[in-house]
């Protein structure tokens, strides 16, 4: 989408601009809309639109925020304007009078066109394509806002392709195939490396808890691995980025319910996330360094298929008992976790969507965020707040270790206990996190949607999350 600063309006088929309830004055867009206003049609409903026709075909668009100004509210407005697919260039009015300078308003305009007109039924045959907006004009904007939405810009539509890998069925997007994806990112740049390892290299590494999810498929997995290494980067730090990517997940021998399990092919969106935000950054040529590692495989049911009672050693040495093959999530991160510190990452996030308990505790806005190191667990927690990948701070604390603890083994992938699991699996996963600040977001809930949460975002399906906060953190650590 191309993107420019003017102080006219008229540059687009698509005049738009926000309006908050209850409407305040009117932008100098169309003499009609004071008098629409008076007559309700002009409410400024979250999610709401009034459209006028003009003369020559234009038209100028009234799109609803609701009753809090924020960035959120934004999006909202600009996603129902996309949704309407009027022309292929939109005005958008910049407001001075809103509590949100220029800037932040670009910012939210740019990621609310850009998501907001996404369409997941790609796989729909008859169908015409939506039409995307091709053009933005920020009308009253200076070059601050249009240098961020730029940069929104450019990062939502890497969200839209983390979407897509999400909504991809499995029977198309193998661990194979999530590799030659991370593969196109790294040969479209000059800063980006890659590897993928398979199941021997996985095993010779002693991956034994990674290779004991992906023994029982037929599809072998991968250890994607990306390395963004550009010029002037920070000295001293490297920010590790390790995905969980179960491109389908059948709860192992601990068998998933039926009921939405064709759902389970979003259980890699935190693996998706971090390929596509690793080419964001790389993208926005951001120096910081780079090291993204996502666990590719399948939990599959068949005679090959770990079950429970089993014990499996991981990379770093420690043991664990199985007890319930559908926490294998925290098995794959374990390896990829020790793999990455080892190879360098001071700086660790990892991305899963681990817990059905943190969907029930937060839903599917926010997800929640466990750390070994506070100041991290709130750079985290910034970065999502200014991102809208919202993000909820859990504790951690040593007397959690025990429920995880094994008569056998090192530890047991899992409690009995019907009691905090995501914090219990998160203790888990300090297990292997070697030395140095990390956090681990557990995006059970906002990373797959199962129906729309009306917003922006609305379709069902794969969010793209975490892939603005890994930007927005990445960012910030560059400067």
């Amino acid at each position: 989408m191309e993107i420019v600063a003017s102080g006219a309006a008229d540059e687009a088929e698509v005049a738009a601009f926000a309006v908050f309830d209850p409407p305040g004055p009117m932008p100098d867009l169309d003499p009609r809309l004071p008098a629409l206003v008076d007559s309700g049609e002009i409410t400024g409903a979250l999610g709401s639109t009034c459209v006028l026709h003009s003369d020559g075909g234009g038209h100028v668009v009234a799109a609803g925020g609701g009753t809090v100004v924020d960035a959120d509210a934004l999006r909202d407005a600009a996603a129902a304007v996309a949704r309407l697919a009027l022309g292929p260039r939109v005005s958008w009015q910049l407001d001075g009078s809103l509590p949100l300078d220029p800037a932040e308003q670009a910012r939210a305009v740019a990621d609310g066109l850009v998501l907001g007109g996404y369409d997941q039924g790609r796989w729909k045959t008859g169908k015409p394509a939506r039409r995307q907006v091709e053009r933005l004009v920020l009308a009253g904007g200076d070059e601050a806002a249009l240098a961020a939405a730029r940069r929104a810009e450019l990062v939502a539509r890497r969200v839209n392709n983390a979407r897509d890998l999400a909504n991809r069925p499995p029977n198309d997007l193998t661990p194979e195939a999530l590799a030659a994806r991370a593969a196109e990112i790294a040969q479209a740049s000059d800063t980006v490396s890659y590897e993928a390892l398979g199941p021997k290299e996985i095993q010779a590494l002693g991956m034994g808890a990674f290779a004991g999810v992906a023994q029982g498929s037929h599809n072998e997995p991968r250890l994607i691995v990306l390395r963004h290494d550009p010029r002037g980067a920070r000295d001293g730090l490297v920010l590790g980025l390790v995905g969980k990517a179960i491109t389908f997940d059948t709860g192992g021998i601990s068998l998933k319910v039926p009921l939405y399990l064709e759902d389970m092919k979003g259980d890699m969106a935190g693996g998706a996330a971090v390929i596509e935000a690793t080419g964001a950054i790389a993208d926005l040529g951001l120096p910081v360094r780079v090291l993204a590692v996502v666990a590719a495989t399948e939990n599959m049911i068949g005679g090959g298929a770990y079950p429970p009672g089993d014990i499996l050693t991981a990379m770093n040495g420690k043991t664990i008992e199985i007890v319930n093959t559908d926490a294998e999530g925290r098995l794959v991160l374990a390896d990829a976790l020790w793999y990455a510190r080892g190879q360098g990452a001071t700086h660790l996030l990892d991305l899963a969507t681990l817990t059905g308990a943190m969907e029930l505790a937060l839903g599917d806005l926010y997800a929640g965020v466990f750390a070994n190191d506070v100041g991290w667990r709130d750079e985290v927690v910034a970065a999502g707040e200014a991102s809208g990948d919202h993000v909820w701070p859990f504790p951690l604390h040593r007397r959690y270790r025990r429920y995880v603890e094994s008569s056998f083994a090192d530890l047991k992938n899992a409690s009995v206990l019907r009691q905090a699991s995501p914090a219990l699996a998160s203790e888990f996963l300090q297990e292997f996190t070697g030395e140095g600040p990390w956090a681990h977001i557990d995006m059970a809930g906002p990373g797959f949607l199962t129906r729309s949460r009306g917003d922006y975002l609305s379709q069902p399906g794969g969010t793209g999350y975490g892939v603005r906060l890994i930007a927005e953190l990445a960012g910030r650590l560059a400067t």
